[in-house]
């Protein structure tokens, strides 16, 4: 299965920061979210377009 969306938990574990500080990219608007059901989540293409940021 191919996976969309991430949970915050998710995003932390794989950019290997706390839950915090994801939390703070999502809140200034550096990392892109969605509300799904109340639950926040960070699309694959959100996670791809903040990483490739970092890069330039």
């Amino acid at each position: 299965m191919i996976t969309l969306t991430y949970t915050v938990s998710e995003v932390a574990e794989h950019l290997r920061l706390g839950r915090t500080t994801v939390y703070r990219l999502i809140g200034t608007g550096e990392l892109p979210s969605i509300l799904i059901g109340g639950s926040r989540r960070v699309t694959e293409a959100a996670l791809q377009f903040y990483l490739e940021g970092l890069s330039s």
